[in-house]
């Protein structure tokens, strides 16, 4: 085989190699901006040529370019005299849908003129479909080849433009079958819309619906309210928490936009908004994170009222003037992560706006209706006066005014309940008290102890008081020599002159008054010193917790309480605290029975915390009752009072001192719907009244 021949194959094979390319290209899932490169530059490469063009009809069925390879520039450019006539060439050969070869520099000169202005051959395929043009390829080879060179050219253009025809027709296919697609969509979401007439449902219906159908991230609808927008409504969430910073933001913003009155595409750049709309939407954007914002304020569609009574007394809906009327709200929509074509973006915003603003002004209107919840509920109400639910209902109500009799006519035992704890008699209860400073060096006794009277309990120490006596007795000391030796003196008289003697006998005498003055500071600390021994002042049981953990080794200061000593064999009682706000039933109890101010008693029931499930009596004299309220944390103020258990059935349980008890203090015999709802109703009169 020649090197002619061999060269021959090699083309033919890459030929081979790049028609297979192009057809396995038509049939992929390929888009317009990943098709028309690749088709065009293996043409290009199989047939040498120079460069080319991908022309395609539009819906005005005029040609547009969707890409080039090398065009020649005189033909792109606009208002030229060569761009016109090969646009008119290239035009009618497209209306044809016939293949064609123009040589370079050819053409008609009449008024109308077409032609190649270019020195290239123009190879043009024509683009077609099941008898529908679509546009034409169009490859710009060079010239001086031969005649039948040239019709392969075209033929071999005519095969790739019937591949590029199958990519056309499956991406037509896909086309419709996504406007198809988005029209179920759109059809479910207006029926979606329509179907509610209350304006929280409709608002989350829109969002959501709507959501889906623009396929963005979030949507959300605010409604104004006097001169505010407030979110009704965000898609994905079933609440919505007004205090969030997030929605205060987002109201902030809707309500800046309506105030407006001109929707707002925002895409990043805010370089021509107005100051007030700038700042409440970089105060939304700092938190949402969002890349594309959309607010598109709501205006209820105006309504003119025909000249006849046809069109009913709301009026017909002005088609001209639909979105000219008052502004009900605002609806939000926001790109976060998705990424959506702005004119598909756009389009399906106002899909979404054209029959969400209707839904949301009409349930808007409807929920505006005078006394709307009221006739909801009558018309709700209705069905229980239908013949199959009448004997249900009058059994119904029957039952409830029977009820009400019931509550009315049949008394009850009115008790007040009051919490409480159980103490030991106070005459039998003692607090250890520090008489003196000190530091804890021994706790003799400790939690349940028995003691006797005078038993040690407590050892305190005070170094104050120790370096004091050692100071009285070294002074004692130096006064007693100091004395001898006055007195030494004064034994030699014979050898003294009467002023020297005077002298010593006055200084003796004020030694002996500074001795008696030190004696009575050394008892007086000694006293001091046996107040550090604290002992118990009755027989009974240390009834403080834990008292060597608390105490040891710790300093003491005078009047603090160091532990209880009680008498557990004495009575027991029972110091209740009734809150302020029952006493006003008491007070009119006792008044009704003439108990004001005498020394009468109440029964009282009252259980164990303990031991709940054994009711036990106790009996409260009224002239325990505390004359003044005390606070408590829990109720507010309270009123102290004691009770006086039966000791033999209370013994039988052996509770400890301090127990918690719940009390009922007996207050007489009322209604019982009285007894069971007194409570409510003073909490309904305190508030509304």
């Amino acid at each position: 085989m020649s090197v002619n021949q061999q060269t021959v194959e090699d083309t033919k094979t890459q030929i081979r190699g790049l028609v297979n390319e192009i057809a396995k290209l038509s049939k992929s899932g390929a888009t317009a901006e990943e098709f028309y490169p690749e088709l065009l530059s293996r043409i290009i490469t199989a047939l040498a040529a120079a460069g080319g063009a991908v022309w395609l009809l539009d819906e005005d069925r005029q040609l547009t370019l969707q890409y080039q390879i090398n065009a020649e520039p005189a033909i792109l450019e606009d208002d030229s005299e060569d761009a016109t006539r090969h646009t008119r060439l290239i035009q009618r050969v497209a209306n044809s849908g016939q293949s064609v070869l123009v040589p370079p520099y050819s053409g008609t000169t009449d008024g109308e003129g077409e032609g190649n202005p270019t020195g290239f051959l123009l190879c043009l395929g024509a683009l077609q479909h099941d008898g529908q043009n679509d546009g034409l390829i169009e490859i710009f080879q060079r010239p001086g080849t031969a005649p039948d060179t040239q019709r392969g050219y075209l033929r071999f253009l005519q095969q790739m433009c019937e591949l590029a025809a199958e990519w056309l027709r499956s991406q037509k296919l896909r086309t419709l079958g996504d406007r198809q697609t988005l029209w179920q969509q759109a059809d479910s979401f207006a029926r979606a819309t329509h179907e509610s007439l209350d304006l929280k449902e409709t608002a989350y219906i829109v969002v959501n619906e709507g959501r889906r159908l623009i396929g963005c991230d979030r949507v959300s609808v605010a409604i104004k309210k006097g001169r505010k927008c407030k979110v009704q409504a965000i898609s994905g969430q079933d609440t919505i928490e007004n205090r969030s910073n997030i929605v205060t933001a987002l109201n902030n913003l809707a309500t800046r936009v309506v105030a407006a009155g001109e929707p707002l595409w925002h895409d990043g750049a805010t370089d021509d908004l107005p100051p007030q709309i700038e700042e409440a939407l970089e105060d939304y954007v700092d938190q949402s994170y969002g890349r594309n914002i959309a607010v598109l304020p709501l205006r209820e569609p105006e309504r003119r009222l025909g000249v006849d009574n046809d069109s009913g007394a709301a009026g017909e809906i002005d088609r001209d003037n639909a979105h000219r009327g008052e502004v009900i709200g605002a609806l939000i929509v926001e790109q976060i992560e998705s990424d959506i074509p702005e004119d598909i973006f756009r389009a399906r915003c106002d899909l979404v706006y054209e029959h969400g603003t209707r839904a949301i002004a009409n349930s808007r209107a409807h929920s505006n209706l005078f006394l709307m919840p009221l006739w909801r509920a009558l018309g709700r109400a209705t069905w229980v006066l239908r013949a199959r639910t009448l004997p249900k209902t009058v059994g119904v109500v029957g039952l409830i005014l029977g009820l009400v009799l019931s509550l009315t006519f049949v008394n009850k035992d009115f008790n007040l309940e009051a919490e409480g704890t159980l103490l030991p008699d106070p005459e039998s209860k003692h607090e250890i008290f520090a008489p003196i400073d000190g530091e804890v060096v021994a706790v003799l006794f400790d939690h349940n102890d028995k003691v006797k009277k005078g038993d040690t309990l407590i050892e305190l120490r005070n170094r104050d008081i120790d370096i004091q006596l050692a100071d009285i007795e070294g002074q004692i000391l130096t006064n007693l020599a100091e004395q001898t030796k006055v007195q030494g003196q004064l034994s030699r008289r014979q050898l003294l002159k009467p002023a020297e003697e005077r002298s010593l006998q006055a200084e003796k005498n004020e030694l002996r008054v500074k001795y008696n003055v030190l004696i009575q500071k050394q008892q007086l600390q000694k006293q001091r010193a046996e107040d550090l021994i604290i002992r118990s002042p009755i027989d009974g049981t240390v009834v403080s917790w834990d008292v060597e953990k608390t105490l040891r080794s710790r300093p003491i200061m005078t009047g603090q309480v160091l532990m209880e000593v009680a008498d557990l064999d004495k009575p027991l009682m029972l110091e209740v605290e009734l809150p302020e706000k029952r006493e006003g039933h008491l007070d009119e109890y006792l008044a009704e029975q003439g108990l004001l101010g005498t020394d009468g008693s109440l029964s009282v029931t009252y259980i164990l915390a303990t031991d709940p499930d054994e009711p036990l009596d106790a009996v409260l004299e009224l002239n325990s009752i505390s004359m003044r309220a005390d606070a408590n944390e829990e109720h507010g103020a309270v009123i102290k009072m004691r009770a006086i258990p039966d000791q033999a059935t209370l013994r039988e349980l052996q509770p400890r001192p301090g127990a918690k008890v719940i009390a009922k203090i007996y207050c007489g015999r009322r209604s019982s719907g009285f007894v069971f709802f007194h409570e409510i109703y003073e909490w309904c009169h305190k508030f509304f009244f």
